[in-house]
């Protein structure tokens, strides 16, 4: 089979779109709403959990014909943990403002759900590659509705977008104040729950053309 056959795109593109792990399948939403006040984190968030899934479903994958079945939960927790102290000791290391920012969320990955179901579902009964397109397709559609909500979030709540001004002086000389609103958690859930009806709304709109 191809690198690159029309199911490997499958396997890497329907995350992004069909089969969303926050919007469709309604995952990781508690790290969605914590870490997407400002865009930084929230991208830095999604691209450790990009890294995290898509290393751990190869390693999963590699191991899934040696790993007795009564304790392969606990070996993809262990491998799961082990990415995780990784990145967030590269993060202290290279980008420490933000991993302060991202506090306690950074080890919560551990249990993030996404991350247990795609190697319980996907790496232990396929191949390196195609669990490596799945980790990488799931960790982007992941970290595409945390940029998403975020870039709203600190747009309207603080006026920038990456910690630099956008919204001119003049709009707060005329009367403009930004939504405070905007950045406590339950701003982010209703964000989400718009992404959510307009992502579904989409699909059920393509499913009633074909």
């Amino acid at each position: 089979m191809s690198l690159f056959s029309k199911i490997n795109r499958e396997v890497f593109s329907s995350p992004l779109t069909m089969n969303n792990p926050v919007t469709v399948q309604v995952l990781g939403i508690c790290s969605a709403l914590a870490v997407t006040a400002k865009l930084e984190p929230a991208i830095v968030m999604g691209f450790s959990v990009t890294v995290i899934l898509a290393v751990a479903n190869v390693v999963i994958s590699l191991l899934r014909n040696t790993v007795p079945n009564r304790i392969r939960i606990v070996v993809q927790l262990v491998v799961v943990a082990t990415l995780v102290t990784i990145v967030s000791e590269v993060l202290k290391a290279f980008a420490y403002d933000v991993s302060v920012q991202l506090s306690v969320y950074v080890g919560l990955i551990i249990t993030n759900c996404i991350l247990m179901g795609r190697l319980e579902a996907f790496a232990m009964q396929n191949g390196p590659w195609e669990s490596l397109l799945d980790g990488v397709g799931n960790g982007l559609g992941y970290a595409k509705i945390l940029v998403i909500i975020a870039f709203f979030r600190e747009l309207l709540g603080s006026g920038t977008l990456f910690n630099i001004q956008v919204i001119p002086a003049s709009f707060y000389e005329l009367g403009y104040i930004n939504n405070g609103l905007m950045l406590m958690p339950p701003m982010a859930l209703i964000i989400c729950a718009c992404v959510i009806w307009y992502e579904r709304h989409k699909h059920k709109e393509l499913q009633e053309k074909n």
